[in-house]
């Protein structure tokens, strides 16, 4: 095969690399990797993790087919219905995901092989669970040798984890920065000393770090895995032990921005109900397969999409809601809805290698129709987007657009003002329909009972289409 298809984010593994061809993904395996994928199916961890749902099935196709001379395999995985990544996460999802790599590492090791990747990147949630979407991520464990995935591990889920835990929550951000994992030395300038009194943290954090540095420049393994070599026990207790210091970690938060939002007098209730009824019946009337539902808070009306069949990514700004949104989904096992941590006005942008190595948002784009509830003063009264350009990005994401518009004698819209000089003229039901018509159709509008809001049904105008 060209290069032409190969996915932007796949080219550090010299055992293989992903691509698409006809909409659909494909991973090749290389010929350099050959005993290590024989021992992954015959050796039956393959069979043992797809099993119990911890890594992503595949299908063999023919790897003749790639005019490639370096494929020994060609391997069709389980497609998934949305790639996020670990800045997206709440706490407990980068947490899970941790977990999950670390009883990957030990099922791994029972069977003669070993992760030599352990990124962050290379777990998706399917189905409400994180799970493994890298089959190229093992090797055949060889007596003595040490963790090579180690430092990887610890950057990428520990070091945001305690950080997240221990200093603030909103901290999770900085992997957005550093690509590879929060640097080890920077964790642990950042935490407090008391920390080093905990034994997980202060061997896998701190010495760790002291360890890197010492060893800067030399070809040694550093932190806990120093020894020159060290067996397959070990390697175990090391997983267990970083397993314990990760479930360690809490974050107890409290009343975040917007975690009280249906609280109080917010909403009437015959107008809340009102509300549910009408997106119900929208959606029952459009029938999307997959919906955004943007400033979802903790996802009551997400979960009317996913309740009716639709993939759903359940997205917010508050690091709390999304907490508490994925421990219910986790906890109800919910299969068709996925909560993520976005922020609208700075959504995640393409960035990695020549910012191509993960996606935008807006370049994951795969929804039939947004919800965007209770949002539209946020956008343009706390932050100054004009109506115009929030029509028009909403436009380029998807189809259909089901839009609550909040007018400024709403007593939310009445707190945002408080702080702030009132400059918004055009920000009135007649400014909103009329900025919102230039991108869409309006399909149907129906006023909240007990409540100033009116709930619209919108359809993308064809000459709105994103080019």
């Amino acid at each position: 095969m060209t290069d032409a298809g190969r996915v932007q984010g796949s080219f550090r593994d010299p055992s293989g690399f992903v691509f698409t061809r006809d909409g659909i993904v494909y991973r090749q395996v290389n010929l350099s990797y050959r005993s290590h994928y024989d021992q992954l199916i015959s050796g039956g961890l393959y069979a043992e993790l797809t099993d119990q749902r911890m890594l992503v099935p595949h299908e063999e196709d023919d790897a003749h087919e790639t005019n490639s001379g370096d494929a020994y395999k060609l391997l069709r995985p389980l497609p998934l219905p949305f790639v996020s990544y670990p800045y997206e996460w709440s706490f407990s999802q980068l947490k899970d995901a941790a977990l999950l790599t670390l009883a990957i590492q030990k099922r791994a090791l029972s069977r003669g092989m070993i992760l030599k990747d352990a990124s962050a990147y290379n777990i998706q949630f399917f189905e409400g669970k994180p799970i493994l979407i890298d089959t190229l991520s093992f090797e055949i464990y060889q007596e003595g040798k040490a963790w090579i995935a180690y430092k990887q591990f610890c950057q990428h889920f520990l070091a945001p984890l305690l950080l997240m835990s221990h200093k603030d929550i909103r901290l999770s951000q900085m992997l957005r920065v550093f690509v590879d994992g929060i640097p080890l030395d920077l964790a642990s300038a950042m935490v407090s000393k008391a920390t080093y009194r905990q034994l997980g943290i202060l061997m896998h954090v701190h010495l760790h770090a002291r360890a890197q540095h010492q060893y800067k420049d030399s070809s040694r393994p550093t932190g806990a895995l120093a020894r020159q070599r060290i067996g397959k026990k070990s390697l175990l207790q090391i997983a267990d032990s970083l397993r314990n210091t990760i479930r360690g970690l809490r974050w107890r938060h409290g009343a975040t921005a917007w975690s009280d939002y249906y609280d109080g007098d917010s909403y009437q209730e015959k107008a809340f109900r009102h509300k549910l009824e009408l997106v119900a019946a929208y959606l029952d009337l459009i029938k999307p397969s997959c919906v955004w539902d943007l400033g979802a808070n903790t996802g009551e009306f997400s979960r009317i999409a996913s309740g009716a069949g639709a993939f759903t990514v359940s997205a917010d700004n508050d690091p709390g809601v999304v907490e508490d949104n994925y421990l219910t989904a986790k906890r109800d096992r919910e299969k068709n809805l996925l909560p993520l941590l976005v922020d609208l006005v700075n959504p995640s942008g393409a960035i990695g290698w020549a910012n191509a190595e993960r996606q935008s948002l807006a370049e994951r784009s795969n929804a039939d129709c947004l919800l965007a509830l209770a949002l539209i003063h946020h956008l343009a009264i706390s932050n100054n987007v004009p109506l115009l350009m929030i029509a028009d990005y909403f436009a380029s994401l998807a189809e259909w657009l089901v839009i609550e518009f909040v007018p400024k004698r709403d007593q939310q819209t009445q707190k945002l003002l408080r702080s702030r000089r009132d400059v918004f003229e055009d920000y009135s039901l007649e400014g909103f329909e009329a900025c919102f018509s230039q991108a869409y159709e309006i399909v149907k509008s129906n006023p909240l009972r007990q409540s100033d809001r009116v709930l619209y049904l919108m359809r993308r105008r064809e000459d709105s289409k994103p080019r």
